[in-house]
Order: C-alpha cells, then structure tokens, then sequence
C-alpha cells in the first residue's frame, strides 16, 4: 500500500483504573490531562452512576482535555441518562457518546434481563437520541465473539443506521486466539455490509495474554480503532500497539497519531499514579468504620470523598454549592491536616445555597431566670412587613427559637444546634450551626457573635430563609 490509514487509540485508563485503584479527584483530572498528551484519538471514561460526584468529574475532565474526544457511555435503561450524560459532557473538544450493551445471550439475559428483539430496539432509540445531540456516537458490543452471528448483525445494522459512527467489537472473554480474530472480522465484513460505512474497533481482554496479538489481528483485518489502556494485565497495552504501529505500521499499510517520543514517560507516570493510590482507604472511609474518631477527612481527600461526606450527614447540594463546599474545605485543609465533621458542616452552612433573606432585621428581647425560665419577643421583617412573636422555653436559646416559630407561623424540626468558640478570651467570638429538617431534607444555618444566643438566633434565621428560599423558587 502506498497510502497508509490512521489507526485510532483509545484510550481505556480510567475504565481499568477504576476497577483496580481508589484514585481521587485530583488524580483522575492528571491522569487524563498526561494520556492527551499523547495524542490519543479518545479517552474512555466510566458512566456517570453517581449523579453529582460524577457529572463534576466528567466536566472537570472535559475541562482538562485539550485535544482528545472523551466519551461517556449512556445508559439504556435509563431514559434521563442521555440528556444528563450530555450535559456534562457537552464542553469537550470533541465529546462522544457511546451505547455500550452485552450482546451475548447469556450477558443480556444475565445484566439486562432482555432478549434479543427489545435489545435491538433499546440500541436503535438510544443511538437515535444520541444522534440528534452529536454526531460523535459509538455501538460497543460487549461480549461479541460470544453472540449469534445472525444476532448481531441486525443489532449493527440497525445502529448504525440509527447514527452510530463508531461501531466497537469486543472479545470480552478474552479466549480467541489471533489467527480466529482475524477469520472473525473477516467473516463480519462479508456479513454485515453496514460495517464498510462506519469506523469499526475492537476492544480485548488479555487472559491468555494474547490482547496485543489479537489487536494486531483486528487491525490486518481492517479495524480502525484499538481500545488501549496503560495499567491494566487484562487489556491491550497502550505502549505496546503504540511501539508495534511505529515500527511495523507501514508493512500493514496502517500508522498512529499517538507519539512514540513521549510514551514510556508518560506511561510511567500514569502507572505511577494508579499503583501508588493502591486501593487507599480515605479518612472518611476509616471514620466509617471504626466510628472512634471525630477526625472525618485530610487535605488529600477527594472532592467526591467530601461530597459523599455531605450526603451521608444528609446535605442534598446542587453543582454550586459543591464547587462552592469544596473551595472552602481544601482552603481550610489546607491549614491544618484533618477536617472533622462538624467543621465540615460548618462549611456547607457557610457556603451552601446563601440567599437573599426573606426574613430580615431581626430584634428581640430575652428575659431569663433560674426559676422561671426564658421569655422571648421577637420582631422582625417578612420580606417588607413586620411580624412579630412571643414565647417561653426552657432556656434562652429555647425561647427564642420558640418565638422565631410563632412570628412565622411554621414549625421547622431542629435536627441539631452546635455552639463553639471561634476566639479566645472574655469577648470571644461564638459560632452557632443550626440544622433544620423540612419535608425530608436538611438545611443549614450559620450565626457569628460576642452574643451566643444572637449568634442562635442569626444561624436560624439563615436556615429558614433558605427554606423559603426553594418554596418561593418552586
């Protein structure tokens, strides 16, 4: 051949590093940040499971990326999974969404409890809808050397009539040997004349150690595409096919994009990171467990640890209010090496969902004995009317809690009241966290002062201000 075709590469790492190592935040954004570096034609990335954790890595990640596509598969059982995987994907360079499904009778009755027809069908709606968002879209059939042939053909056919551009088979089991995947995707060819008009590729798993020869295969018998990865025993080997395309490209009439000159460094350092992290525990975890310690995370904690800290307290934040929780927590860590769970709470009290107060220039006078308990008044504005009320209770800050219900007119479950010192001495500062439960969900308030029951007062105001806040939105 004096013309040689583009193999494309992908790039697997996070798929096989997820499945191996506990990498955080951080380490996800670096590892892709190095494998575009290289040149790879995409980067891999696992699905989003975890709405909010998930979608900020996806974006952080797209944000990272320079030059290679990165692709997310959809889920098919999910009908919002297209949509909401889009919009965290949407800011890459070159964003794919990718259909990935078992085609094996044993996987799809196994994993998806389907049979072949709706199968069919569920690949034809999701690559249609994928298609109207991008023209980016890949079929990758799982288990394919396993399916019926006659199966699998019309689950192709129909995707890529749907708008699949990237057709992606996989050797699963990983037991074909070199000279039977090559026969294989010959025999396809012939069979499934939809294939001539898309990318085809191949993924492998390495059991026998025989993925890199079965990639080379594939390539001799016209694939156009390798799924790679560099930390990974059960994979194609990303410096390998690299090493192999540059040396013995151009007997097959094929070459790679991907550069030769960085790839050892590059794949060691992405090794590095991956067998380093090991499978860690993080603070949280450990906290989890022992339940002995009031030490909750460290300064080398993840985002999606700290976000995942916040739902177990049982803080629903939105996008914002992660960023925002985050900013703080790695600006306090970065202080002092542990963060408890009650400075974390402290924090999304402070940052998350501020809004303007509905409920506003608060006044109030407190009488208490050590006889007859507190008495409260409370005046103080709704938006521009005054209101006010009047109660007792069992002490001041009870008492004033008390008359703050009865100027509103609303009972609100007090979930939890925190008070500490923020200052030292006779005028010390005092910080008040007080947690409200509404309607199943929890909200924070924040109140700083000389005066510790203003201080209670100020942090449930805050509180309930952001109640109002979500009804008056909705």
């Amino acid at each position: 051949m004096n013309e040689r075709e583009l193999v494309h590469v992908s790039d697997c790492t996070m798929l096989a590093a997820e499945d191996h190592y506990e990498l955080s935040f951080r380490e996800k954004i670096e590892l892709c940040r190095m494998i575009d570096k290289l040149g790879v034609s995409a980067i891999d990335l696992c699905p989003i499971r975890q709405k909010k954790t998930d979608r900020l890595l996806v974006k952080s990640i797209c944000s990272a990326v320079k030059n290679a596509s990165v692709a997310v598969p959809v889920d098919i059982t999910d009908e919002d999974s297209v949509q909401f995987t889009w919009e965290a994907l949407k800011e890459a360079v070159n964003p794919r969404l990718q259909v990935a499904v078992p085609v094996s009778s044993v996987q799809m009755e196994y994993l998806f409890h389907t049979k072949p027809d709706a199968m069919v069908k569920k690949v034809d709606l999701a690559v249609r809808e994928c298609r109207q968002l991008t023209t980016n879209v890949e079929l990758i059939a799982r288990d394919a050397t396993r399916s019926d042939p006659a199966f699998l053909a019309r689950l192709i056919t129909a995707a890529v009539e749907a708008g699949a551009a990237t057709v992606t088979l996989c050797d699963s089991a990983g037991l074909m040997m070199p000279d039977e995947i090559a026969a294989w995707f010959e025999n396809l060819k012939k069979e499934i004349p939809a294939l001539s008009g898309v990318i085809v590729g191949f993924s492998c798993r390495g059991d026998l150690n025989m993925s890199d020869a079965n990639a080379v295969a594939a390539i001799r018998a016209g694939v156009r595409e390798i799924k790679a990865t560099t930390c990974s025993d059960t994979a194609i080997s990303l410096s390998n096919i690299i090493r192999l395309l540059s040396i013995r490209g151009a007997s097959m009439g094929v070459y790679s994009a991907v550069g030769v000159e960085q790839i050892r460094r590059i794949t060691g350092q992405v090794e590095m990171i991956c067998r380093t992290s090991g499978r860690r525990k993080t603070a949280f975890e450990q906290e989890e467990e022992s339940h002995e310690s009031d030490i909750l995370l460290s300064r080398h904690d993840s985002i999606e640890t700290v976000i995942h800290a916040a739902e177990k307290l049982g803080y629903d934040l939105n996008a914002d209010d992660q960023q925002k929780v985050w900013k703080s927590f790695c600006q306090t860590a970065e202080k002092k090496e542990t963060v408890t769970l009650k400075e974390l709470e402290a924090i999304i009290a402070a940052e998350a969902m501020q809004v303007p107060p509905a409920y506003h220039d608060i006044r109030y006078v407190i009488n208490t004995d050590n006889q007859i308990g507190a008495m409260a008044r409370m005046k103080l504005m709704f938006h521009n009317q005054e209101i006010e009320g009047v109660a007792s209770g069992d002490g001041a800050i009870d008492a004033a809690f008390n008359s703050v219900e009865q100027a509103t007119g609303r009972h609100f479950e007090l979930d939890d009241f925190q008070i500490r010192s923020v200052t030292e001495g006779r005028e010390a500062m005092g910080e008040t966290i007080v947690r409200l439960r509404w309607e199943g969900k929890l909200y924070s308030g924040r109140g700083i002062s000389t005066d510790i029951v203003g201080a209670g007062i100020m942090a449930y105001i805050n509180a309930v201000n952001k109640i109002v806040y979500e009804e008056e939105e909705a």
